[in-house]
């Protein structure tokens, strides 16, 4: 496919912590991030915020931390990392059209559901639209999972032509984001229904027809 490779390392702006008690500060760190930004959004948080409320002291938290986009970088990095784990659990003994229909559309209903309870992850989108790297972080995301559904399509469609389905199933990954975060922007009946008719669109594309 063209474009960044789903499996290259994108750098990230923070250190990895190396050892046991550092990670528990980092996590300490990033947990008290989240609270904050559920609470007032990621545009009023403060590092000083997080240092005081995770415990830890200014230049701990830039010790991991340099500054707060790599805060929201390392959130988003977290977020990518479970959704991947889900899509692939979710995929992986997918063998006909049936199943397909069954696990896709639950793997939407779940990235809905997660984007109405989790304000955190309405705020990395956020910050993904105006970070070109994030950006970037976000693509090679979706070309991850859409690897994980041409895994499936090769095998209900071992005849087609193999480009193609990886251009279907990358266009699905991405319109679903799309179509998920503008359901989330307008009031929740409507909501819905821009989801399910995300949903009949995307399966019909899935099914060949």
């Amino acid at each position: 496919m063209e474009g960044t490779p789903a499996n290259e390392q994108i750098a990230s702006p923070r250190r990895a912590p190396s050892q046991q008690r550092s990670r528990e500060r980092v996590e300490r760190m990033l947990a008290a991030a989240s609270a904050l930004i559920t609470e007032q959004g990621s545009d009023a948080m403060r590092m000083g915020e997080v240092a005081e409320r995770a415990g830890v002291s200014i230049g701990s938290l830039y010790q991991f931390f340099p500054d707060k986009r790599a805060i929201i970088w390392a959130l988003a990095e977290r977020y990518t990392a479970e959704s991947q784990a889900c899509i692939s659990a979710a995929l992986k003994d997918v063998g006909d059209a049936e199943g397909l229909r069954r696990a896709f559309s639950e793997l939407v209903d779940i990235y809905y559901g997660l984007f109405l309870a989790e304000p955190v992850m309405r705020d990395i989108w956020s910050g993904t639209q105006a970070d070109k790297a994030l950006r970037q972080l976000e693509l090679a995301d979706s070309r991850a999972n859409a690897e994980f559904l041409v895994a499936v399509l090769k095998r209900l469609r071992p005849s087609a032509d193999p480009v193609g389905l990886e251009t279907t199933a990358f266009l699905i990954w991405q319109m679903g984001e799309a179509a998920v975060r503008l359901a989330i922007s307008v009031d929740r009946q409507e909501g819905d229904r821009l989801v399910a008719a995300y949903k009949r669109m995307a399966l019909r594309e899935l099914a060949g027809d």
